[in-house]
C-alpha cells in the first residue's frame, strides 16, 4: 500500500518495528517506519478493536497511537526514529493501575458559586 518514492533517498537507520528491523530514511517519524514495516494496522480501537494505522501524519487524529521504547500511547507520526527504536502495536483499551490513577479531585482550584444574580 505505502512505499517510498524511486528517488527518496536510501534507509540509513534500523529501527524494529514489531519484532521486524526495517531500514527508514533519516528524519522519518515513528509512523513512517510502521507503514514501510508494511502492518496493516498499528493499534486496535478500545471498543470494537477494528484497526488503525498511521492517517494524518500531523498528529491530529490520534490513529497513530503505539507503544515506542516501552512507553505507551506516543503519536508516533510525532516522534523521529532513532536508531535502534522499538515500535509496538497498540491493542485494546488502555490499561490504568487503579493504584496510580489520578483521584476525583481536580488539579486546580474550582471557585465556589456566586449567590445572587448573573
Amino acid at each position: 500500500m505505502f512505499r517510498p518514492r524511486p528517488d527518496a533517498p536510501g534507509a540509513t537507520i534500523a529501527v524494529e518495528v514489531e519484532g521486524q528491523t526495517v531500514m527508514v530514511p533519516q528524519g522519518a517519524s515513528a509512523a513512517a517506519a510502521v507503514l514501510l514495516a508494511g502492518l496493516a494496522a498499528i493499534r486496535e480501537t478500545a471498543i470494537s478493536g477494528s484497526g488503525r494505522a498511521p492517517y494524518c501524519m500531523m498528529g491530529v487524529c490520534f490513529d497513530c497511537l503505539a507503544e515506542i521504547d516501552g512507553v505507551p500511547n506516543r503519536q508516533s507520526c510525532m516522534v523521529p526514529a532513532r536508531t535502534g527504536m522499538r515500535i509496538r502495536r497498540r491493542r485494546g483499551a488502555r490499561a490504568i493501575d487503579p493504584n496510580n490513577a489520578p483521584d476525583d479531585s481536580p488539579s486546580f482550584p474550582i471557585p465556589e458559586p456566586r449567590s445572587g444574580g448573573a
